[in-house]
């Protein structure tokens, strides 16, 4: 595998080695040395998967406290324009978001840590998301920051004719300046 870095610290694409030939495709989804070798010691408790329709756009989600989560995501069909931003006030990157494509054809995944708000917009008719989470979803520490803030300017790649599905509970998201933090 390869470990390619992003704009936030901490965060970074993995680009596994896929075996592909006239019968289809071979790859090693999960590796605990491996992972642990790319920098991502912490165990897994939980996994998520997550279908969307076009222009569904879901988040922008964290958990705070002890419940923090890193998230390692990947898309197993479709693309998804994937966004996430750094809310550890500790982090020099602290304030900033990044973007990545990902789609099924390259199977990468996107490495998360925790203190990171995490969302994605399903850029094609049918998306499967998958997520491996370090920690327990709880629902009192589920916190949304709203994915049109004026702060952060998230460029998504919607036209003005576009308008994102989105849930109620996403839309009640908090701005960046209210939103909670991590310290």
């Amino acid at each position: 595998m390869i470990k390619l870095p992003t704009l936030i610290n901490d965060a970074f694409i993995i680009k596994p080695k896929v075996f592909k030939d006239d019968r289809g495709f071979f790859l090693e989804s999960w590796n605990k040395q491996v992972y642990n070798e790319l920098g991502i010691g912490l165990e897994f408790v939980q996994d998520n998967h997550s279908k969307s329709s076009k222009n569904t756009l879901r988040g922008l989600h964290y958990q705070v406290g002890e419940f923090a989560q890193g998230k390692l995501v990947w898309v197993t069909s479709g693309v998804v324009y994937d966004v996430f931003v750094d809310l550890r006030k500790h982090s020099s990157t602290y304030g900033m978001w990044d973007s990545y494509h990902l789609d099924s054809e390259s199977h990468c995944r996107l490495w998360i840590p925790p203190g990171c708000a995490h969302g994605f917009l399903a850029m094609t008719d049918v998306v499967d998301f998958h997520y491996k989470c370090t920690n327990y979803y709880n629902p009192q520490s589920d916190r949304t920051l709203i994915w049109n803030d004026q702060t952060l300017k998230i460029a998504w790649p919607l036209s003005k004719k576009e308008t994102p599905i989105i849930s109620d509970k996403d839309k009640k998201g908090k701005t960046f300046d209210e939103c909670e933090k991590y310290y």
